[in-house]
């Protein structure tokens, strides 16, 4: 990337998509690390606890039924297989019956995949890959077409919450006719919700989902209020690790309405966690715009400070001197000889000087005729969407002042 002509080393020859993939991946890998260390310091210690106490018990039922190891775990593989077919001690629902099987259908198409139930058979296997290359994708469009449709309703709410402060302000006017407010209302047509308050709604909304459907699980399944939440965010964000299922017992008390509660609830989840994910990776690209941005700016500011250390002595033309905020996605391209000296840090003539700040000295001249006259231009610091400038943006603003006035 360049910055004033200077080369920055390293990272900064990279263009801002590639910078910002590398950068992204080497935060991801951070952040894995981090995660394994921590789950790994806290979930390690009861593990070798558990595996020691059914070391002792395996031990214990070998000695009173006068069993060899060898018997009792093959007895027990045995038993790992049919729990993988869907048998188990207790009593539970058929897993293959129409209800269990489209239960199945809903955690592949949704790319849960709680892992509880899976087809055993050569042709279940087969049909499952088809079926959920073709599932998830229609699912996936489904949620970027409901997160269009939700961000729309949120931002006109948002946005009629906006005009409803502005009116009580007394910006716009309660009649809805242009009259003082005509800029306000110019550029409250181009207005966006903030993506932070897109993000919090979303996190208000999710959390009022997975409250409510804790409260109906923690009674019917018989969990805790907290595994409760455990399951929600797990189902609702399609990690879907299978260690807690609802709807798997053979009875439950008003067991259609529950499982309709059920399917409603995941499927509510789910859209509304997806949406908070498109939009948490939205400000996760914001940050690492702003991160490059700030490491770009140091490296620039230090090739300039060794360029103006190296010739105190030279003229440097004004917009050189001035070029500090250069944005990641911006690349100053120069390609005429004055340019190219201008930047290398020679000497220029005065001729190559005017010339290269007419645009600059044009406006000046301009401003003090008016001043001088006695009728300097009144312009609003926001005139259709743009602030006032130097340069061909000053002129710009001036021609589209003149054009709203004329209208």
């Amino acid at each position: 990337m360049a910055c004033g002509g200077c080369c920055c080393s390293g990272a900064g020859r990279l263009n801002a998509d590639n910078a910002r993939f590398l950068l992204l991946a080497v935060l991801i890998a951070l952040y894995m690390l981090c995660g394994a260390a921590v789950f790994s310091a806290i979930e390690l210690p009861g593990e070798r606890r558990a595996k020691q106490r059914w070391e002792e018990r395996l031990q214990n039922f070998t000695r009173r039924h006068n069993l060899s190891r060898a018997e009792l775990r093959d007895f027990l593989r045995e038993y790992e297989e049919a729990s993988v077919a869907g048998i188990r001690v207790d009593d539970i629902r058929p897993r293959w019956d129409f209800t269990g099987a489209f239960y199945f259908v809903g955690t592949v198409v949704s790319t849960i995949g709680f892992g509880m139930t899976t087809p055993a058979t050569v042709g279940g296997k087969i049909f499952l890959i088809f079926y959920g290359l073709i599932g998830c994708a229609g699912t996936i469009l489904f949620f970027n077409l409901f997160l269009e449709r939700l961000i729309t309703v949120i931002a006109y709410v948002m946005k009629s919450c906006h005009e409803r402060q502005l009116r009580r302000k007394g910006v716009l006017p309660h009649d809805g006719r242009r009259g003082s407010g005509t800029s306000e209302a110019d550029s409250l047509a181009g207005w966006k919700p903030s993506v932070y308050y897109v993000m919090l709604i979303l996190c208000v909304a999710s959390l009022i989902i997975s409250c409510c459907a804790s409260a109906m699980y923690t009674p019917i399944e018989g969990w805790s209020y907290f595994d409760s939440l455990y399951f929600c965010f797990v189902a609702f964000s399609t990690i879907g690790f299978g260690d807690l299922v609802s709807s798997q017992n053979t009875h439950y008390e008003s067991q259609g309405l529950y499982r309709f509660g059920n399917f409603v609830f995941i499927l509510m989840g789910v859209c509304c966690i997806y949406s908070l994910f498109n939009v948490i990776s939205i400000v996760i690209k914001q940050s690492i715009n702003w991160i490059l941005k700030k490491l770009d700016c140091r490296c620039c500011h230090r090739c300039q400070r060794k360029l103006f250390r190296s010739r105190r002595n030279v003229v440097m033309p004004g917009n050189v001197r001035g070029r500090r905020n250069i944005s990641i996605e911006t690349d100053i391209v120069n390609e005429s000889d004055t340019d190219g000296r201008r930047l290398s840090g020679e000497m220029i003539s005065m001729k190559d000087f005017l010339a290269s700040n007419k645009v600059s000295l044009a406006i000046m001249q301009k401003q003090l005729s008016e001043t001088a006259n006695g009728y300097p231009r009144q312009m609003s610091s926001k005139q259709n969407g743009f602030s006032g400038g130097v340069g061909a943006l000053a002129i710009m603003n001036n021609r589209l002042a003149e054009t709203s006035v004329d209208r």
